[in-house]
């Protein structure tokens, strides 16, 4: 069986967020094969697909697994997923995933990029537990919840200096949503490319930070688009290796565009 690691979300290697991709010749095996296949790859997802009847709702079916957990969301091992389809051949054009989050469609761009459609995430304004501060090292603005689609917090604080400077006490953080903290501030400088920064903590699956988040940005773009007026953006998520997401608000969807590299090809012998 063919694995591949591809770099999500950015145009060369060894940026963005790198996913074991597994297309699978038939349906998925039992789900302590898919997770020791996933402890195995140790990257934050691992995504496994296979192809589905024509003529259906979707095309392939779609799941993704961090190296200690199923999830129900995840954006960049779907751009990774729908990369491999493309660049090898085996389902060109637009691709209609079913997944956990319901059908989810990746479509090829003439730049080069995959557009991904996701649903919008709900933002729940809410007061700041007791803690979060001290846990996360920085005085949040505004806290939001994303329940229950993405399962995070969301906090906007000061500036993009801030959420750069990040040492959280991640052991604490897990205490405060079903995965982690979204920490988030507008850009500092627009010209450099982004109109906002994030990096997000998600010790309770196993990942103490995601290098780029494509679920995530299902709630900053809602949470940005109200803030500066326009639903076309771009975020960059501030991790060591970075990665950007351009992200389109239409309502109740979310359209995350971004670019992926194949950087390793090789055989599963287990």
């Amino acid at each position: 069986m063919r694995i591949r690691i591809v770099d999500a979300f950015t145009d060369r290697p060894f940026a963005g967020n790198p996913a074991g991709v597994l297309l699978l010749d038939d349906a998925f095996p039992d789900d302590d094969r898919l997770q020791n296949v996933a402890m195995e790859v140790n990257h934050a997802e691992t995504a496994f697909a296979h192809r589905l009847p024509e003529g259906g709702a979707a095309d392939w079916a779609l799941r993704w697994f961090t190296p200690v957990a199923e999830v129900a969301m995840c954006g960049h091992a779907t751009l990774a997923t729908a990369h491999v389809l493309h660049t090898t051949g085996a389902h060109p054009g637009p691709v209609r995933f079913a997944t956990r989050s319901g059908v989810l469609i990746a479509t090829p761009t003439a730049d080069g990029s995959i557009t991904l459609d996701f649903p919008t995430a709900p933002l729940t304004a809410v007061e700041l537990p007791a803690g979060v501060a001290e846990a996360l090292g920085a005085q949040p603005a505004a806290v939001f919840d994303t329940s229950p689609d993405v399962g995070d917090l969301l906090v906007e604080l000061a500036d993009e200096k801030t959420v750069r400077g990040l040492a959280p006490n991640l052991k604490s953080l897990g205490a405060y949503s079903a995965r982690g903290i979204i920490a988030t501030a507008r850009a500092d400088d627009a010209s450099r490319g982004y109109d906002f920064v994030s990096r997000c903590f998600f010790p309770n699956v196993g990942i103490d930070e995601d290098p780029v988040t494509g679920s995530a940005h299902t709630a900053l773009a809602p949470h940005w688009s109200a803030r500066l007026g326009r639903t076309d953006l771009t975020g960059l998520q501030a991790s060591r290796r970075t990665g950007l997401v351009r992200t389109g608000l239409r309502g109740a969807r979310t359209l995350l565009t971004g670019r992926a590299v194949t950087v390793i090809e090789g055989e599963l012998h287990a």
